[in-house]
């Protein structure tokens, strides 16, 4: 009879742990997840994920697809038409000033339509994770300056974003945009440029501490003859300027090619925890205690034993306990991308277009297509001075005023048609002047308190925890969201 005791505890134990683990998650819970997991979520799209258990929350997050939701530029197609050689041994500037000319307004024209996809995409983690890994595998305009190049790397970290590291690793060390900024193409047997053998170790796979100076200079050899064809952009391999001798690389002899130094990368234990490692600073906590040491440890094992499988690595750090706990809640600075995208998305606002959008993001301290450098954007603490402060505040009160001026009211005139009218009268130049909001904004304050049941629910919803500054404006009025908005709590998630 104790026995059986024993065994129907067991049993009740069992069931109640299942019932836990399938538990729904919440308002809370899942505000949570798809500000970290992807770029926000409007309230309406909240309640679906609410009713989600954290399990399937994340699985779901996990079966997104890579398509477009948005259609590129259609000069992602064209060729890149660089000046001629000819052009350039004759000193052409004028070729080279329009074709540097014509790149930018490319580049401003794709960070538009970046903005847009993160805006619409139905894949909200995949989305994230290609701009984890656009900061991960860094390459930008200014060195690049073919924005094609740029276009076709994004697609390769949409495309590979929650798929294998190791094919990702391999594709993206091939990918002409990356041969370009980090040298490959001009590395050659007599001359072996170091910078890309470099990178890929301290940046993409070991960390610092985990290779030698004589490591970098042997494997410097093996990539060269790594080469971008100057005609179509491709990748080529120039097979007379690369070095056939034998190299030793972390303690491996051989006749090694660029491949072999990526495996011979992969295999070592440190990548799988450095890059680990580096999903938990950008999904949880730069700052990682020594349980969060151990747990880090637990799921580079699960994601090397994988082979690289990228959603092992996420389902590990999106269903650990640290990724909901209370102290990494809130404990982020949202990055400017974060902000514009995430603003737009929880007041539901629609845009006619993201153009304007483009200059605030670089205003706030991050141009798409163009980190800062080789390690990309730092983030954290990083983002907030005293210039990007004010630009912040700027920006929602930009959101903001569009309630100012459109009023629920029938004597109102739509944005759109204030925009359209003052543009034939003013020009556009006059215009922009006169009306500094992104242009095609539409947000009705009254229109979205309704969605809520109480001011508490609508704070709850926008802020991860307790305003830093108390507000005397009635709630639900749109001084009591501008005061909301621009509390220090906002600006994190």
């Amino acid at each position: 009879m104790r026995l059986h005791g024993k065994l129907f505890l067991a049993l009740i134990f069992l069931c109640g742990f299942s019932a836990v683990g399938h538990a729904a998650m919440g308002d809370a819970e899942a505000n949570h997840l798809l500000n970290r997991a992807g770029f926000a979520v409007s309230n309406s799209d909240l309640a679906a994920w609410s009713a989600l258990s954290r399990q399937q929350a994340v699985d779901q997050l996990l079966q997104s697809s890579s398509n477009l939701a948005v259609p590129p530029p259609t000069w992602v197609n064209a060729p890149i038409n660089r000046p001629s050689r000819r052009d350039q041994s004759d000193g052409n500037r004028d070729a080279q000033k329009a074709f540097l000319k014509l790149q930018r307004a490319h580049h401003a024209e794709l960070s538009a339509w970046w903005l847009n996809e993160m805006l619409n995409t139905t894949s909200p983690l995949n989305e994230r994770m290609t701009l984890f890994w656009h900061n991960y595998f860094v390459s930008g305009q200014k060195k690049v300056k073919a924005t094609k190049l740029l276009y076709i790397q994004n697609q390769l970290f949409r495309k590979q974003a929650l798929g294998n590291f190791g094919g990702l690793l391999h594709a993206v060390s091939k990918d002409p945009a990356m041969l370009i900024y980090l040298d490959s193409a001009s590395n050659r047997k007599d001359s072996p440029n170091e910078n890309f053998a470099r990178e890929v170790m301290e940046l993409f796979t070991l960390g610092v501490g985990n290779y030698t100076e004589q490591d970098i200079k042997e494997a410097a050899r093996a990539f060269t003859g790594w080469s971008v064809d100057r005609d179509t952009g491709e990748f080529m391999f120039r097979k007379k300027l690369h070095d056939n001798g034998q190299k030793t690389i972390l303690g491996k002899t051989g006749n090694f090619d660029g491949d072999d130094v990526l495996d011979i990368l992969l295999a070592q234990p440190q990548t799988a925890e450095f890059i680990v490692t580096k999903m938990w600073y950008a999904l949880v906590n730069s700052e990682v205690s020594v349980a969060d040491k151990a747990m880090i440890t637990k799921i580079a094992t699960d994601f090397r034993q994988s082979r690289y499988e990228i959603k092992t690595a996420l389902k590990g750090i999106l269903l650990s306990d640290a990724f909901y706990a209370a102290e990494n809640r809130g404990a982020m600075i949202k990055s400017p991308v974060d902000l514009v995208v995430g603003s737009l998305k929880q007041l539901d606002i629609k845009v006619s277009s993201t153009e304007s959008l483009v200059p605030v993001l670089r205003q706030l301290g991050q141009d798409l297509f163009n980190p800062p450098n080789v390690k990309g954007w730092p983030g954290g603490e990083v983002w907030i001075n005293t210039n990007s402060l004010l630009a912040r505040k700027t920006f929602i009160d930009r959101l903001l005023r569009t309630e100012d001026m459109q009023a629920s009211s029938s004597n109102v005139m739509p944005v759109e048609m204030m925009q359209e009218k003052a543009s034939v009268k003013m020009g556009k130049k006059a215009q922009m002047k006169q009306d500094p909001r992104p242009m095609g904004m539409r947000f009705y304050a009254q229109d979205w308190f309704v969605q809520f049941a109480s001011s508490s629910q609508a704070q709850h919803f926008l802020l991860p925890h307790a305003p830093v500054i108390s507000s005397t404006a009635t709630p639900n009025t749109l001084p009591w969201l501008r005061a909301l908005m621009l509390d220090p709590a906002y600006q994190l998630k």
